[in-house]
């Protein structure tokens, strides 16, 4: 019994001391964002997101200890959500389910994640020196394999002929310029951010003109 009894403590701190761990991480991620979103990554330093996060620089450094680290954590977050966006084109037939599935999920991350996109838009334009790994890796790769779905979508006369790739590009552009230029939508909208139906409205604009475009709708 003594025994048991003796597991359970183990194990219940064991839990309690994860759920503190998990805590913490995200409180150092969400400062994070804010500062490399702010500063850029040059600028950006562990005394910062420490200040913003509320915590002594050491707990931080105990959780990621270089600013580099905690930086890739940060786009690795956004480049995860990214890809599996694009999930409806497996778990669709028709191309225009899993392409409207696709550019609303974007959209979407786009409103409510629009910093972590500025910092990734940040560090392509810098030249992508610490995630060219990703690019050439991990992005080819997943993209090879949408370029493929498009181009049996073409085969089977469900779409116009088109250069899938340009599309995918054409894609992440306008639906990231919801975050990455929110401050140029905000200051051509009375100094206001797109109210839901705004951004409801733009939603369904752009899904229809892009579906409108390559055939997909009459």
């Amino acid at each position: 019994m003594k025994n048991d009894e003796s597991l359970v403590k183990v194990r219940t701190k064991s839990v309690r001391k994860n759920q503190i761990r998990l805590s913490n991480e995200r409180r150092i991620l969400a400062a994070a964002v804010k500062i490399f979103a702010g500063f850029g990554y040059q600028g950006a330093t562990t005394r910062k997101i420490a200040e913003e996060a509320g915590i002594p620089k050491a707990n931080l450094h105990y959780y990621f200890q270089t600013k580099e680290q905690l930086y890739r954590r940060v786009l690795d977050g956004i480049f995860k959500d990214w890809l599996a966006a694009a999930n409806t084109f497996d778990e669709c037939v028709e191309p225009i389910e899993a392409l409207r599935g696709y550019i609303e999920t974007k959209m979407e991350l786009s409103r409510k994640r629009p910093l972590e996109s500025r910092i990734w838009a940040e560090e392509i334009l810098r030249g992508a020196p610490l995630i060219q790994h990703e690019l050439e890796v991990t992005l080819s790769a997943w993209l090879d394999t949408r370029v493929k779905r498009i181009t049996d979508w073409i085969n089977a006369g469900r779409i116009d002929a088109l250069n899938p790739r340009i599309l995918m590009f054409m894609i992440w552009a306008v639906t990231q310029h919801f975050a990455d230029f929110e401050s140029q939508i905000r200051a051509l909208n009375q100094q206001q951010n797109l109210s839901d139906n705004q951004f409801k409205e733009a939603k369904q604009q752009v899904t229809r003109i892009i579906l409108k475009g390559i055939g997909a709708l009459d």
